[in-house]
């Protein structure tokens, strides 16, 4: 039963039918604030099916983040355009005004070369996005330069800068999950209030902590039967069972997730998210031997754009299909190789939902 995609659909009509009409930074707004997603890890991989979903997207963007990367050129190169309006937007912002006469504007630019690591061009003109992305592309000094976005997800989750040192939030949480798993600080908080400033867009979910407890000797059983390993070995006491699920590597402890989110896009965004912190736990539970067990999404303000309300009538009329499963490339997994090790290793290609049934695409306008 895919009850992920009815709560999507029901917390869309409780928007359009009950939601509180906002004028906002970037456009008009009806949303609800203080809502909850809930998805169980053994129903299927939380990917809506009730429209189709930017795989690639999805997992691109989270490989960005695991490695620290806040600059654009990761993404562009692989062909993922979802942050290219904001590095763009502070592209513009620190160069010119469009309607500037050329002699003002090589004034500005000559004065912004100044303080400037990899000096910019003096073009005539001001670079179209379109051209902004070939230019982050091609020219390494530029994308160095103008594809960094600040010291966004990557950087507080991988290097959050404390008394001139770094903390690598990530690194952190997975020797604690391997170390003293009921511990209540496993979390990982993006939300650094000294550097929300210099930050093309502040977080918008700024925070996740995951949680464990132990399986049962009848879950582990379970997850024994799945395996393909001999079935011919029958221990009599409890004792016995557990030393042999102990013997295969049969993970001990279940892993949930839980984000939380101020700003929510729903139509655009939270399908996103619940995807990518979905992937996030797949991931997690991989590298501390760990099963997936529950997602958790705790949503601030919640709105649907004006632009997005035909869209989301649309979606909330499509009957769901069943959730697909995820497939994984299982040999970054060992514990002996250093975090980095794993992830610099990634592939995009190396994360595969298989049985992926859903409508058709919807179309609708990023607002950055």
């Amino acid at each position: 039963m895919n009850s992920l995609d009815r709560q999507y659909q029901d917390l869309l009509f409780e928007i359009i039918t009950c939601g509180t009409v906002k004028d906002t930074r970037n456009g008009k707004t009806v949303s609800v604030f203080g809502r909850q997603i809930r998805h169980k890890m053994k129903d299927g991989f939380p990917l809506l099916t009730t429209k189709k979903m930017y795989w690639k997207g999805i997992v691109t963007e989270l490989l960005w983040f695991l490695r620290g990367d806040t600059n654009i050129k990761y993404l562009v190169d692989n062909d993922v355009h979802i942050w290219d309006g904001d590095a763009y937007k502070n592209y513009r912002s620190k160069s010119k005004d469009i309607d500037l006469p050329e002699n003002l504007y090589r004034n500005l630019i000559d004065d912004l070369n100044k303080n400037a690591m990899f000096p910019i061009d003096n073009p005539s003109r001001m670079l179209s996005q379109e051209e902004f992305i070939i230019k982050i592309k091609t020219d390494f000094d530029f994308a160095k330069q103008w594809g960094e976005l600040g010291p966004v997800y990557g950087q507080q989750w991988r290097s959050w800068n404390k008394y001139n040192d770094y903390v690598d939030q990530i690194a952190n949480l997975i020797n604690d999950l391997r170390t003293n798993p009921d511990s209540r600080r496993l979390m990982v908080n993006a939300w650094n209030v000294g550097e929300l400033d210099q930050m093309v867009l502040p977080p918008c979910h700024y925070g996740f902590q995951v949680y464990t407890r132990e399986l049962s000797s009848q879950e582990r059983k379970d997850l024994y039967d799945k395996t393909n390993y001999t079935k011919d070995i029958f221990p009599t006491d409890e004792n016995g069972w557990n030393n042999l699920f102990d013997g295969f590597n049969i993970p001990t402890r279940a892993i949930s997730l839980m984000w939380n989110q101020r700003s929510v896009d729903t139509f655009l965004g939270l399908p996103f998210n619940i995807a990518s912190y979905g992937l996030l736990l797949e991931i997690l539970a991989k590298m501390t031997n760990m099963v997936p067990d529950e997602l958790i999404g705790n949503l601030g303000d919640v709105h649907l754009y004006q632009d997005h309300l035909s869209q989301a009538r649309e979606q909330i009329t499509r009957q769901p299909y069943r959730l697909p499963k995820l497939e994984m490339n299982g040999q970054y997994w060992v514990t002996d190789c250093g975090l980095d090790t794993h992830i610099l290793s990634m592939l995009i290609e190396d994360f595969q939902v298989k049985d992926y049934e859903s409508h058709s695409t919807i179309k609708a306008p990023l607002l950055n």
